[in-house]
């Protein structure tokens, strides 16, 4: 059989015609170079935190590693905190995740049922938020209010009603067949029956989606510290990289502009800003880069629904 499938390969590679190979030929090259113009700037931060920290400040390297060490990443992964804190970041993403997800479909499926009460009020009042919000001021207030400064579920609570996310749910919801959810309801399942074993199964895709928004938001996330916490046993690792970043910098500048400081100069000539930034960076990413494949699948699939109907 293997030997079949090969021969007719052969048949068809043989019956295309020059203009139909010149094309291909092209398309392979063309999304070659988009996929090294994607690549290439994870590729460059990460050469240039483990070459010489002196080259990298100066920009000479380009494509390939120069004076290998690894002495950034010691340096980072060596923070106070820096542990305790990356707990928290998890912590976060995977709590504000599941409520963020759980949450989005839930009401993007309830936002469907016509039965709901007064269903078109309150959607169109969720999606009056998207457009206006009281501003940093007023939100801090009413955080303080409800004593979620100083607390891990002022992370959670304030992001997992989410207005886009629901009405990517809901979209995804309606093209649906109504049948499988009236075939159910005939055999005398209710709302939450549906829910849980009509349509869970069915959106897993836009929940996937959904996943994917709410964990990189949750991950990158470091305003609401600034805003919220003051409490170093709570602050995620994007902040406490954040604070590392600015007196690492502040170091350097102050070797730069004043040679009678022995321990500026020390620790400039150990790491530069330039090394600090791009070594962070690659902290900061690389957790995300690896969850992505995972979903990746699902996201097409779950982003695209919509786009054509019929």
């Amino acid at each position: 059989m293997v030997i079949m499938a090969r021969q007719i390969v052969k048949k068809r590679k043989m019956h295309q015609s020059l203009g139909d190979r010149t094309v291909s030929i092209v398309c392979y090259i063309f999304f070659s170079i988009c996929a090294i113009l994607c690549l290439y700037p994870f590729y460059y931060i990460f050469i240039n935190t483990i070459s010489a920290n002196d080259l990298s400040a100066r920009g000479v390297v380009m494509f390939w590693p120069q004076g290998i060490h690894l002495k950034n990443y010691k340096s980072a992964l060596g923070i106070d905190g820096l542990f305790q804190a990356a707990k928290i970041s998890v912590m976060r993403t995977v709590i504000g995740t599941i409520g963020t997800v759980s949450a989005s479909a839930f009401l993007g499926f309830m936002f469907t049922q016509e039965k709901m009460w007064h269903r078109k009020f309150w959607y169109r009042l969720l999606i009056a938020t998207m457009y206006f919000n009281a501003g940093i001021i007023p939100w801090f207030l009413v955080m303080k209010n409800m004593h979620l400064t100083n607390n891990f579920w002022g992370y959670i609570l304030p992001v997992i009603v989410s207005p886009f996310h629901i009405v990517l749910t809901k979209t995804f919801v309606e093209s649906i067949p109504k049948e499988l959810q009236e075939a159910a309801e005939i055999d005398g399942a209710g709302i939450l029956t549906v829910f849980f074993k009509i349509m869970i199964p069915v959106i897993k895709p836009i929940m996937a989606t959904v996943a994917i928004f709410a964990a990189v938001n949750q991950w990158n996330a470091f305003q609401d510290t600034l805003l919220l916490v003051t409490d170093t046993k709570l602050y995620p690792l994007q902040f406490v990289l954040y604070q590392y970043l600015n007196q690492a910098s502040s170091l350097s500048a102050l070797a730069n502009t004043s040679s009678s400081s022995s321990l500026a100069a020390a620790a400039a000539t150990t790491q530069t800003a330039t090394s600090i930034r791009m070594t962070i960076t690659v902290i900061v990413v690389l957790p995300i880069m690896m969850v992505y494949p995972f979903f990746q699948k699902y996201f097409v699939k779950g982003i695209m629904i919509g786009a054509v109907k019929g």
